[in-house]
């Protein structure tokens, strides 16, 4: 909810919005009218195992240990959720498994979505159950809506073109997709009303 109002979706309006929040620790996706959280769903996949996926890749395929921060920058760098043309490369330094001294290997863009292909599905998967799961007339709101996408893993180049072509409708990323859930969070403090009917609306 707090993502949603933060990215500025009328959440309070009869019809449905669909927000699909990807962070570091776990993805959320629900759709929201009339101030309510429709079909929520939660997966504990993000940011994070993105990048232990590339980590686990590299060990697997090169003997290569490297740390967070790098593989964070490998995926943003060459990576994306599906192969970019000319294959872009980038230089890696980390750990030689076997000697346990520092080495170098290049790794490709086709190399990269090879390895975040389960949680990019896994979160495409979310995401169809969420829709399958939703009332008819949300449903053909979502049509003309479209869904919008917020949280730090949002960003994965390509991502929002597989979730408009898994899931047949018109997704847009946040403007500030870093900061929409703080930003929400910050209008509902400035609107204590709006609090309170969103949790009257939860418990009934």
């Amino acid at each position: 909810m707090a993502a949603a109002i933060g990215v500025g979706l009328p959440i309070d309006e009869p019809v449905g919005n669909m927000i699909v929040d990807i962070g570091g620790g776990t993805t959320e996706v629900a759709v929201i009218s009339l101030a309510g959280v429709v079909n929520p769903e939660s997966l504990r996949v993000g940011g994070d195992e993105m990048d232990q996926c590339i980590m686990r890749f590299l060990k697997n395929e090169y003997n290569l240990l490297i740390g967070e921060n790098t593989s964070e920058q490998v995926k943003f760098q060459v990576g994306s959720a599906v192969e970019l043309e000319g294959n872009p490369t980038m230089r890696i330094r980390g750990r030689d498994v076997p000697t346990g001294m520092p080495r170098e290997v290049e790794i490709t863009n086709h190399e990269v979505v090879a390895a975040l292909r389960d949680p990019v599905q896994a979160i495409v998967n979310c995401c169809k159950s969420v829709l399958e799961r939703t009332q008819p007339e949300l449903a053909a709101d979502l049509l003309e809506r479209g869904l919008t996408m917020a949280g730090g893993a949002s960003l994965l180049r390509g991502l929002p073109e597989v979730m408009a072509r898994e899931t047949g409708l018109p997704v847009r990323v946040a403007d500030d997709p870093l900061i929409c859930v703080a930003q929400g969070c910050a209008a509902l403090l400035d609107d204590l009303d709006s609090v309170k009917q969103i949790l009257d609306v939860e418990r009934d």
